[in-house]
């Protein structure tokens, strides 16, 4: 029987509670402006293109593939709190430039294409500092709790953001919606500059020579970590595309407008939000657990897939969101409780790289399938991927370990996967 917490325990902790209310706040913009742009994309600048869509989604996150190593690297050498300060100010940046430009009506669709592309750098390096982050501001015991109310406040903000986003574009307009997440940032920036750093539980900083390739040689020799980012890489690459898939569906298959677009997220959310509490009260993730969500994400996908009108649609986003997160935040969690903390930045970079990295493959995959076939095939593809990943997965564990059921049941890090040795700490 997995251990709990209080779902708000970390919340005690002066760091990580303006962590919390911070990234909050700067969370309901960047949904917004996830909207706003899908919006303007597939809306004023393009016919309806959801090749141009997926290929907008591709650019921001092609840096995250191209750039993990170092970027983990950046984030075990230098203090993660200024690491953090730099990438949000840069973010905010490129916010504001596309708010600008589309405010002032000379917004093109390379200049999406490139601001996608200059955000993805330096999201590139605020990810990895970010995940590896959190548990420097709790005590070990605690860091599936920090994880698990990360994804509650992300998705917290999911609920607020996207519908919010719908309204006031319907209202005012595509640009104000962009605006406030231009400003967003300025709560979590707020937030690291008040911070108490002699209360941080920081590693030694990495300065050895060959950080990246010690990184990379590190997850080779962990088969239960890299188990976790197969799983991971195949619900980000072919299962999470939501920011394509929601678009068509309200657009293309349902003829909705983009309050009902908004919406969307907002249902999506509720799922997302239940379990990242759940997750929260979580202190030792199962393997199981993460298997059973997949299949539950398979079969959700599936039915938004064949979903008959926009309501039944929107009703199974709900469940769907909470399969989705559960699996997210139970394999963050593994993935950091499995880590040595000197090399939890890199190690994070290259989780994040494989399952944001594989969304530049994904998205415009996804957005060929949606021209060629429909979108409702959108879908279909990422139940496929899902319920093909738990098969894999379950024959490779119980083959590694003589066809042993009750393994599943385990940690992931308790399963000898080979007989290499697995350092905790």
């Amino acid at each position: 029987m997995a251990k709990s917490v209080s779902v708000f325990a970390s919340l005690s902790i002066h760091n990580y509670r303006l962590f919390f209310f911070g990234g909050l706040l700067s969370n309901v913009g960047t949904w917004m402006a996830r909207v706003a742009q899908d919006w303007l994309v597939l809306t004023i600048l393009t016919a309806e293109s959801s090749m141009a869509l997926g290929l907008t989604t591709a650019l921001q996150f092609l840096p995250v593939l191209l750039m993990a190593p170092w970027a983990g690297a950046v984030a075990d050498r230098f203090p993660k709190r200024r690491v953090l300060m730099v990438t949000q100010a840069g973010m905010m940046a490129t916010g504001l430039a596309l708010a600008g430009l589309t405010l002032g009506g000379v917004a093109a669709l390379w200049h999406v294409y490139v601001l996608a592309f200059v955000s993805g750098i330096f999201g590139a390096f605020d990810a990895p500092a970010r995940q590896a982050f959190a548990p420097e501001m709790v005590p070990e015991h605690l860091i599936p709790n920090a994880v698990g109310l990360n994804t509650t406040s992300f998705n917290a903000a999911r609920l607020i953001g996207p519908a919010l986003a719908g309204v006031m574009i319907a209202w005012w307009g595509v640009g104000p919606a962009l605006l406030i997440n231009g400003l967003s940032f300025l709560p979590v920036i707020g937030a690291l500059a008040l911070m108490r750093p002699g209360e941080l539980h920081s590693p030694k900083r990495v300065l050895e020579k060959h950080a990246v390739r010690d990184g990379l040689r590190y997850v080779s020799k962990r088969p239960d970590l890299m188990t976790l980012m197969f799983i991971v890489f195949m619900l980000g690459t072919f299962g999470m595309n939501f920011q394509v898939t929601n678009a068509l569906a309200a657009k293309v298959t349902f003829g909705v407008g983009s309050e009902e677009y908004g919406y969307l997220g907002s249902v999506m959310a509720i799922g997302s939000l239940s379990a990242g509490l759940l997750a929260a009260k979580r202190t030792q993730p199962r393997l199981r657990w993460i298997l059973l969500s997949m299949v539950g994400f398979a079969v959700a996908t599936a039915l938004l897939a064949a979903a008959p009108n926009y309501w039944f649609y929107a009703i199974v986003l709900a469940p769907t969101g909470f399969a989705c997160l559960t699996v997210m935040t139970s394999c963050n969690a593994s993935v950091q409780l499995g880590t040595t903390p000197r090399m939890r930045g890199r190690v994070m970079a290259i989780y994040m790289a494989i399952f944001q990295g594989g969304t530049p493959i994904g998205a415009p995959l996804i957005g060929w399938v949606g021209d060629a076939l429909g979108p409702r095939w959108t879908l279909a593809v990422g139940s496929i991927a899902a319920a093909v990943t738990v098969v894999l997965v379950v024959l490779y564990v119980l083959a590694r370990n003589g066809w042993d059921w009750p393994r599943l049941r385990a940690r992931p890090d308790e399963i000898p996967l080979d007989s290499i040795h697995t350092e905790r700490h």
